[in-house]
């Protein structure tokens, strides 16, 4: 009597040695393509952040002046917070794509840091920080979406 497909290969699964090599490494994982799709993110929402840093140093006139904000700082203050925490985010989206899992969770916590600094910043510029926001809470998801199905795929380099 023949096994149907899948349980075919479950079996033929089971019955195969594994090397110690084909184990999955957890510190560097290979990526899928949700954690490369997070990492292109974070590199584009870093340079976003690095160009709305800069507009902020300059005091560009992009921005909205809004009185009796509770978060006021000067507008070159929140301009230098946009432009390191988008510098780490890009440069956090190039080691993401290497595949260690310490840049994932560093991902996760500089977005998460660029999704409080860019909400604290919605009355300069309502729509570019609402769409950083967005752009940040897709990379959070990713990340930890990434995580989660390499984890359950057991994928082997």
């Amino acid at each position: 009597m023949a096994l149907p497909p899948k349980e075919a290969d479950m079996a033929s699964d089971a019955a195969r040695p594994r090397t110690a090599g084909a184990q999955p490494r957890p510190w560097h994982a290979p990526t899928s393509g949700t954690t490369v799709f997070a990492a292109a993110m974070m590199i584009v929402g870093g340079a976003m952040a690095i160009f709305e840093g800069i507009s902020g140093i300059r005091k560009d006139q992009l921005f909205i002046a809004t009185r009796h904000y509770v978060f006021e700082f000067s507008l070159a203050g929140w301009g230098w917070v946009h432009l390191i925490l988008g510098i780490v985010l890009l440069l956090a989206g190039c080691v993401v794509l290497s595949g260690a899992l310490w840049a994932r969770f560093f991902g996760v916590s500089v977005a998460g840091l660029g999704v409080i600094a860019n909400f604290l910043s919605v009355p300069y510029y309502p729509l570019w920080a609402l769409t950083l926001v967005a752009v940040n809470i897709l990379i959070v998801w990713a990340l930890c979406m990434g995580m989660h199905r390499e984890a359950g795929e057991g994928l082997v380099v």
